[in-house]
């Protein structure tokens, strides 16, 4: 079984409070009351069951004094949909899907919900997307370069690399994560839709 502390996403040393804080968070964020009629309950459903059990697995230990010794996935009814490799491809489709729908919002959940041990080339490039039209440039090119080293032969990755190193000069104070508003930000926005648009195959602004 995977280690129950990845999947609350603390330390083998962390303290009681730090393991029932992190807990709490993750419960609040993938309560299935929160994706009633979406197409993501099912999933949210998953990831919730996956918490308590981990959480539930870790209280246990700590109140018996023993420590478990953890490989392959979590639970005892077999692999998870998140960390097999049938169920990390269709959750990689479903969260492209939402990418080209607009949906940034589900699919940054969805990207989240997937284990970091199976975190391949994709999913930094589609999490790369993500922060991209968040307009956290900096992190969407560290994601980028992620992508393209596990993947140098990949041309869909480089392009998306190559377009947001080119406008880094046009992004400007912005290529930060940053708060306020200006006249800028209407141009920036563009750039940023634009970059996003090339790396999924399409062109907003036909001049960059």
């Amino acid at each position: 079984m995977t280690d129950p502390y990845k999947i609350l996403g603390v330390s083998r040393d962390a303290s009681d409070e730090e393991i029932k804080k992190a807990y709490r968070a993750l419960a609040r964020k993938y309560h299935p009351d929160n994706y009633a009629g979406s197409d993501l309950a099912d999933l949210a459903g998953e990831r919730m069951k996956e918490i308590n059990e981990a959480y539930d697995t870790i209280q246990k230990e700590r109140a018996a004094g023993t420590r478990g010794n953890y490989s392959g996935a979590y639970g005892t009814g077999g692999t998870s949909s998140a960390n097999n490799a049938a169920g990390t491809a269709a959750s990689l489709a479903r969260a492209r899907a939402m990418i080209n729908a607009g949906r940034y919002s589900e699919a940054n959940i969805l990207l989240d919900s997937i284990g970091s041990s199976v975190r391949g080339a994709e999913w930094n490039y589609l999490k790369g997307c993500v922060l991209l039209q968040r307009g956290w440039y900096y992190d969407a090119q560290r994601y980028f370069e992620i992508a393209c080293y596990m993947e140098p032969g990949n041309a869909e990755y480089q392009a998306a690399l190559r377009n947001i190193r080119n406008n880094a000069g046009q992004y400007g104070k912005a290529y930060t994560r940053g708060s306020g508003c200006d006249a800028c930000d209407l141009c920036t926005g563009l750039v940023c839709a634009d970059c996003l648009c090339e790396c999924c195959g399409g062109d907003l602004l036909r001049c960059c």
